[in-house]
Protein backbone atom coordinates (compact mmCIF):
# COMPACT_ATOMS: atom_id res chain seq x y z
CA UNK A 1 0.00 0.00 0.00
CA UNK A 2 1.44 2.97 -0.80
CA UNK A 3 1.60 6.03 1.22
CA UNK A 4 -0.14 9.20 0.90
CA UNK A 5 1.58 12.12 -0.74
CA UNK A 6 2.16 14.93 1.34
CA UNK A 7 0.55 18.10 0.16
CA UNK A 8 2.26 20.98 -1.56
CA UNK A 9 2.86 24.07 0.46
CA UNK A 10 0.42 25.65 -1.95
CA UNK A 11 -1.86 23.30 -1.31
CA UNK A 12 -2.08 23.46 2.80
CA UNK A 13 -1.26 27.33 2.90
CA UNK A 14 -3.13 29.99 1.21
CA UNK A 15 -3.14 33.20 3.14
CA UNK A 16 0.73 33.88 4.24
CA UNK A 17 0.07 36.34 6.57
CA UNK A 18 -2.20 33.89 8.80
CA UNK A 19 -0.21 31.20 8.54
CA UNK A 20 0.18 28.71 12.03
CA UNK A 21 2.24 25.61 12.38
CA UNK A 22 0.52 22.30 12.18
CA UNK A 23 1.33 21.17 15.42
CA UNK A 24 0.60 24.38 17.37
CA UNK A 25 -3.23 24.55 15.58
CA UNK A 26 -3.66 20.57 16.81
CA UNK A 27 -2.58 21.88 20.03
CA UNK A 28 -4.63 24.60 19.94
CA UNK A 29 -7.30 22.33 19.16
CA UNK A 30 -7.15 20.38 22.44
CA UNK A 31 -5.99 17.13 20.99
CA UNK A 32 -2.62 17.07 22.81
CA UNK A 33 0.17 18.97 23.58
CA UNK A 34 2.49 20.23 20.93
CA UNK A 35 5.31 17.94 21.05
CA UNK A 36 2.78 14.64 20.69
CA UNK A 37 1.32 16.78 18.00
CA UNK A 38 4.77 15.91 16.41
CA UNK A 39 4.81 12.61 16.91
CA UNK A 40 0.82 12.11 15.71
CA UNK A 41 2.22 13.82 12.41
CA UNK A 42 5.18 11.76 11.80
CA UNK A 43 3.03 9.20 12.46
CA UNK A 44 0.48 10.02 9.37
CA UNK A 45 -2.24 10.57 11.96
CA UNK A 46 -2.98 14.39 10.95
CA UNK A 47 -4.39 15.13 7.25
CA UNK A 48 -4.89 18.79 5.70
CA UNK A 49 -7.58 18.90 2.87
CA UNK A 50 -7.82 15.61 2.81
CA UNK A 51 -4.40 14.76 2.11
CA UNK A 52 -2.12 13.17 5.00
CA UNK A 53 0.94 15.64 5.98
CA UNK A 54 4.35 13.98 7.34
CA UNK A 55 6.28 17.48 7.88
CA UNK A 56 6.50 18.38 11.29
CA UNK A 57 7.07 22.15 10.38
CA UNK A 58 4.07 22.23 7.88
CA UNK A 59 2.19 25.49 8.25
CA UNK A 60 -1.43 26.05 7.32
CA UNK A 61 -4.24 28.98 7.46
CA UNK A 62 -7.39 29.78 8.54
CA UNK A 63 -8.41 28.29 5.05
CA UNK A 64 -7.04 24.62 5.43
CA UNK A 65 -9.21 21.76 6.80
CA UNK A 66 -7.17 19.94 9.45
CA UNK A 67 -8.46 16.48 10.42
CA UNK A 68 -7.34 13.84 12.88
CA UNK A 69 -9.14 10.06 13.21
CA UNK A 70 -11.34 11.68 10.20
CA UNK A 71 -12.69 14.15 12.24
CA UNK A 72 -12.32 17.96 11.61
CA UNK A 73 -10.65 19.68 14.54
CA UNK A 74 -10.67 23.61 14.83
CA UNK A 75 -8.62 25.56 16.80
CA UNK A 76 -9.62 26.89 20.08
CA UNK A 77 -10.51 30.79 20.72
CA UNK A 78 -7.22 31.83 23.37
CA UNK A 79 -8.56 32.56 26.72
CA UNK A 80 -7.05 34.20 29.36
CA UNK A 81 -8.54 34.32 33.19
CA UNK A 82 -7.37 35.84 35.92
CA UNK A 83 -8.24 34.31 38.93
CA UNK A 84 -8.15 36.01 42.76
CA UNK A 85 -7.48 32.39 44.67
CA UNK A 86 -8.73 31.69 47.99
CA UNK A 87 -7.21 29.58 50.93
CA UNK A 88 -7.65 25.81 50.35
CA UNK A 89 -7.55 25.38 46.97
CA UNK A 90 -4.86 23.57 45.10
CA UNK A 91 -3.63 24.45 42.45
CA UNK A 92 -4.06 21.19 40.04
CA UNK A 93 -6.78 20.37 36.82
CA UNK A 94 -7.18 17.04 38.51
CA UNK A 95 -6.55 15.62 42.31
CA UNK A 96 -6.90 11.87 43.45
CA UNK A 97 -7.50 12.78 46.71
CA UNK A 98 -11.00 14.19 46.10
CA UNK A 99 -9.85 17.94 47.16
CA UNK A 100 -10.96 21.11 46.26
CA UNK A 101 -9.01 22.59 43.15
CA UNK A 102 -8.55 25.94 41.87
CA UNK A 103 -10.08 24.30 38.56
CA UNK A 104 -13.63 24.26 40.26
CA UNK A 105 -13.33 28.38 40.25
CA UNK A 106 -12.91 28.59 36.92
CA UNK A 107 -14.99 25.90 35.55
CA UNK A 108 -17.86 28.20 33.91
CA UNK A 109 -15.37 30.99 32.62
CA UNK A 110 -15.27 29.32 29.46
CA UNK A 111 -16.24 26.55 27.01
CA UNK A 112 -12.14 25.93 26.09
CA UNK A 113 -9.98 24.19 28.38
CA UNK A 114 -7.49 26.42 30.30
CA UNK A 115 -4.55 25.71 32.47
CA UNK A 116 -3.11 27.62 35.49
CA UNK A 117 0.10 29.23 34.41
CA UNK A 118 2.23 28.11 37.63
CA UNK A 119 1.03 27.25 40.85
CA UNK A 120 0.68 28.23 43.66
CA UNK A 121 0.13 26.55 47.26
CA UNK A 122 -2.87 25.50 48.98
CA UNK A 123 -2.79 28.08 51.79
CA UNK A 124 -1.53 30.92 49.24
CA UNK A 125 -3.77 33.05 48.48
CA UNK A 126 -3.58 36.20 45.07
CA UNK A 127 -3.16 35.99 41.52
CA UNK A 128 -3.41 32.96 39.71
CA UNK A 129 -3.43 33.43 35.43
CA UNK A 130 -5.49 30.42 33.18
CA UNK A 131 -4.82 30.25 29.50
CA UNK A 132 -4.51 27.66 26.51
CA UNK A 133 -2.28 29.90 25.14
CA UNK A 134 0.92 27.79 25.51
CA UNK A 135 3.52 30.12 24.42
CA UNK A 136 2.03 32.74 26.92
CA UNK A 137 2.07 30.10 29.30
CA UNK A 138 5.77 28.99 28.44
CA UNK A 139 6.95 32.27 28.88
CA UNK A 140 5.80 33.33 32.12
CA UNK A 141 6.80 30.11 33.42
CA UNK A 142 10.23 30.31 32.22
CA UNK A 143 13.39 31.87 34.29
CA UNK A 144 14.63 33.54 31.65
CA UNK A 145 11.14 35.54 31.57
CA UNK A 146 12.35 37.03 34.70
CA UNK A 147 8.38 37.61 35.43
CA UNK A 148 7.54 40.24 38.51
CA UNK A 149 5.73 38.85 41.24
CA UNK A 150 4.91 40.93 44.66
CA UNK A 151 3.94 39.13 47.77
CA UNK A 152 2.66 40.52 50.63
CA UNK A 153 3.80 37.98 54.05
CA UNK A 154 2.30 38.20 57.18
CA UNK A 155 4.90 36.56 59.86
CA UNK A 156 4.20 35.29 63.31
CA UNK A 157 6.58 37.64 65.03
CA UNK A 158 7.93 41.12 63.92
CA UNK A 159 10.88 40.77 61.49
CA UNK A 160 14.21 41.74 62.74
CA UNK A 161 15.80 45.04 61.38
CA UNK A 162 19.12 42.04 60.74
CA UNK A 163 17.22 39.65 59.23
CA UNK A 164 14.90 42.16 56.50
CA UNK A 165 19.05 43.94 55.90
CA UNK A 166 20.22 40.43 54.74
CA UNK A 167 16.63 38.87 53.01
CA UNK A 168 17.42 41.94 50.70
CA UNK A 169 21.07 41.36 50.39
CA UNK A 170 20.62 37.62 49.33
CA UNK A 171 19.82 34.45 51.12
CA UNK A 172 21.74 31.19 50.58
CA UNK A 173 19.24 28.54 50.22
CA UNK A 174 19.35 24.63 50.07
CA UNK A 175 18.69 25.20 46.01
CA UNK A 176 20.94 28.18 45.66
CA UNK A 177 20.98 32.12 46.68
CA UNK A 178 17.54 33.65 46.55
CA UNK A 179 17.88 37.52 45.67
CA UNK A 180 14.96 39.66 46.15
CA UNK A 181 14.17 42.59 43.61
CA UNK A 182 12.35 44.62 46.89
CA UNK A 183 11.19 44.08 50.42
CA UNK A 184 9.63 46.65 52.85
CA UNK A 185 7.87 46.51 56.48
CA UNK A 186 4.13 47.24 55.68
CA UNK A 187 2.64 47.36 59.17
CA UNK A 188 3.45 49.33 62.62
CA UNK A 189 3.84 45.39 64.27
CA UNK A 190 6.47 44.66 61.63
CA UNK A 191 4.87 41.37 61.22
CA UNK A 192 3.56 41.82 57.38
CA UNK A 193 6.00 42.53 54.61
CA UNK A 194 5.89 43.05 51.25
CA UNK A 195 8.53 41.20 48.70
CA UNK A 196 8.83 41.31 45.28
CA UNK A 197 10.71 38.81 43.30
CA UNK A 198 11.38 37.24 40.13
CA UNK A 199 12.32 33.52 41.10
CA UNK A 200 9.57 30.55 40.13
CA UNK A 201 11.08 27.71 42.60
CA UNK A 202 8.54 25.92 44.68
CA UNK A 203 7.71 27.60 48.07
CA UNK A 204 10.28 29.96 47.89
CA UNK A 205 8.85 32.89 49.51
CA UNK A 206 7.80 30.37 52.69
CA UNK A 207 11.14 28.95 52.33
CA UNK A 208 13.20 32.26 52.63
CA UNK A 209 11.35 33.42 55.92
CA UNK A 210 11.61 29.74 57.79
CA UNK A 211 15.14 30.10 56.95
CA UNK A 212 15.47 32.64 59.80
CA UNK A 213 13.34 31.10 62.01
CA UNK A 214 9.99 33.07 60.96
CA UNK A 215 6.29 31.01 60.11
CA UNK A 216 5.11 32.81 57.28
CA UNK A 217 0.98 32.84 58.92
CA UNK A 218 -0.89 34.25 55.45
CA UNK A 219 0.70 34.79 51.96
CA UNK A 220 -1.10 36.79 49.31
CA UNK A 221 0.15 37.76 45.40
CA UNK A 222 -1.15 41.03 44.78
CA UNK A 223 1.00 41.62 41.49
CA UNK A 224 1.68 38.98 38.76
CA UNK A 225 3.16 39.78 35.53
CA UNK A 226 1.98 43.07 35.88
CA UNK A 227 -1.84 42.60 36.82
CA UNK A 228 -3.43 43.13 39.87
CA UNK A 229 -6.00 42.80 41.98
CA UNK A 230 -8.18 45.76 41.70
CA UNK A 231 -11.90 45.21 41.65
CA UNK A 232 -11.15 41.36 41.70
CA UNK A 233 -12.73 39.82 45.31
CA UNK A 234 -11.46 36.48 46.49
CA UNK A 235 -12.45 33.64 45.23
CA UNK A 236 -13.80 35.71 41.66
CA UNK A 237 -12.42 35.66 38.45
CA UNK A 238 -12.25 38.08 35.27
CA UNK A 239 -11.37 37.66 31.66
CA UNK A 240 -8.16 39.71 30.60
CA UNK A 241 -8.35 42.95 28.87
CA UNK A 242 -7.07 42.64 25.60
CA UNK A 243 -4.68 45.61 26.42
CA UNK A 244 -3.62 43.28 29.30
CA UNK A 245 -3.02 40.24 27.39
CA UNK A 246 -0.64 42.54 23.97
CA UNK A 247 1.18 43.79 27.45
CA UNK A 248 1.64 40.29 28.56
CA UNK A 249 2.76 38.68 25.33
CA UNK A 250 4.66 41.26 23.76
CA UNK A 251 5.99 43.99 26.18
CA UNK A 252 7.07 41.38 29.18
Amino acid sequence: MKKPIPPKKSEVSKDSNLEIRLNKFVANAGVCSRRAADELIKKGEISVNGKVVFEVGTKISRYDTVEYNGKRIQSEKLRYILLNKPKHFITTVKDEKDRKTVMQLVEKACDERIYPVGRLDRNTTGLLLFTNDGDLAKKLTHPSGNIKKVYKVELNKPLEKKHLESIAQGTQLEDGLMEVDAIALVSADKKEVGIEIHSGKNRIVRRLFEHYGYEVVHLDRTIFAGLDKKDLPRGKWRHLKEKEIITLKYFK
